[in-house]
């Protein structure tokens, strides 16, 4: 088969790295990939946002399946351009791709559904939204409605420090248009986690749980980021609980799914609050976790091309996915003064080295090639991640491999997987 994976970060790098295993793939293309996708895959200078192009060039090139990583191109509608070009693609349509990018319409959706959640309100309008949070007793969690790479979310412990992110979303439109509506949230406890399962439709079948790192900080201080790390398994998330987020989280929301607008395709990925109360639902998002693919792919041990060409054509009741029992263990590493301004390219050194240890791979995102020399050229630049016999000895040997990687102002959280060894 001939493949075309649409992106250019640290998911896609670990996809493509998993997808050129399979015995299927013959040829593999990225639009526009990256350093470390360049590994693995011919990589074609076409934006992951050109939907127009990305379909040219499936045509003309006679590509066989179609994988989009990010969720922009989904939300622009570039599956259903795909398969209207009648190539098997890998990802749900612009109406599925609401899910994540719509968090009014999620909410709404989960109510109908009778999902777990967090109680919610939705404001397009900035002083109804301010007098609510001004009303409240307690804390609140203001969520931009539109797609926000990871950071359109704050959470608020009083409710006054709500007004600020609320007249930088909505007024001074730092997130654009995805702040003209927001999702005002009663804040939930406990530990998160997430529970990714592939789709075609009619059958789902859940991945590895996995959990996140979101603040930018240790101990999870700080403003979020799109992700600082990443590990599974989750020892709070047993077989007992996996089988209540299939039961009562994944199968109706994708049937609710159904009933709005048809099949839902893909991969659909449950940000899970496990509280007192048992698991609620954070968010929906329509694609492959990043970091959290990166994890996932260490241990998947199945060819994916395989489940993701059973997606495509509508029989993942025939798919088994094998895991490595090892843990995995992704720590990212970003430039220094992310998620605000930093200082692009530095030149990166030592990932050869890093790269020689005994289970540990180095996925590129936010790098390029500049006069013969890696260098950084986004916030979130390397996910580095290993296997280990435990979660412990996974992080220990991650680590490892984040102390022989170097560039000016490099920076990575120091405690990556700490919550599952504690």
């Amino acid at each position: 088969m001939k493949i075309l994976l649409v992106g250019s970060g640290g998911r896609e790098h670990a996809l493509a790295w998993k997808m050129s295993q399979s015995t299927l793939c013959d040829h593999l293309y990225a639009a526009p990939g990256n350093p470390g996708v360049a590994q693995h895959a011919e990589c074609v200078q076409i934006a992951a946002e050109d939907v127009d192009a990305v379909v040219a060039f499936a045509k003309d090139n006679q590509v066989d399946l179609v994988v989009i990583g990010p969720e922009d191109p989904l939300s622009m509608g570039m599956a259903d351009a795909v398969r209207e070009a009648g190539i098997h693609c890998f990802g749900p349509s612009a109406a599925g791709a609401r899910i994540e990018g719509d968090k009014a319409y999620a909410k709404n959706l989960m109510r109908a559904a009778a999902v777990p959640t967090a109680e919610a309100r939705i404001f397009n309008d900035f002083q109804a939204a301010k007098d609510y949070v001004l009303s409240r007793e307690h804390g609140v969690a203001v969520k931009a409605a539109g797609l926000a790479k990871g950071k359109g979310v704050v959470v608020c412990p009083e409710p006054y420090q709500a007004v600020q992110p609320l007249e930088k979303m909505m007024n001074e439109k730092v997130f654009g248009a995805a702040g003209n509506t927001v999702v005002i949230e009663e804040i939930l406890t406990g530990q998160e986690a997430t529970v990714l399962a592939f789709c075609d439709g009619k059958n789902i079948y859940t991945m590895e749980p996995i959990q996140d790192h979101k603040p930018i900080g240790d101990g999870d201080t700080g403003p979020n980021t799109g992700g600082m790390g990443a590990y599974s398994p989750v020892p709070i998330v047993d077989a007992k609980t996996m089988s209540f987020v299939e039961r009562e989280i994944l199968v109706p929301i994708v049937d609710a799914m159904r009933r709005d607008f048809g099949r839902y395709e893909g991969i659909l990925y449950a940000g899970l609050m496990f509280t007192s109360a048992g698991p609620k639902v954070i968010e929906f998002n329509c694609r492959f976790g990043d970091p959290e693919c990166q994890p996932l792919m260490m241990r998947l041990k199945s060819d994916l091309v395989e489940t993701m060409l059973a997606v495509a054509e509508h029989r993942l009741d025939t798919a088994t996915l094998e895991w490595d029992p090892r843990p995995a263990v992704c720590v990212v590493m970003s430039s220094g003064g992310y998620p605000d301004k930093y200082v692009k390219g530095h030149e990166i050194t030592g990932i050869e080295q890093a790269d020689a240890l005994a289970d540990v791979k180095v996925f590129h995102a936010g790098t390029a090639m500049q006069d013969g020399k890696l260098v950084n050229t986004g916030g979130r630049v390397l996910g580095v991640t290993a296997l280990g016999e435990t979660i412990a000895a996974a992080q220990k040997r991650a680590y490892e491999a984040v102390e022989k990687i170097h560039w000016k102002d490099c920076y990575f959280r120091k405690d990556i997987a700490g919550k599952a060894i504690q």
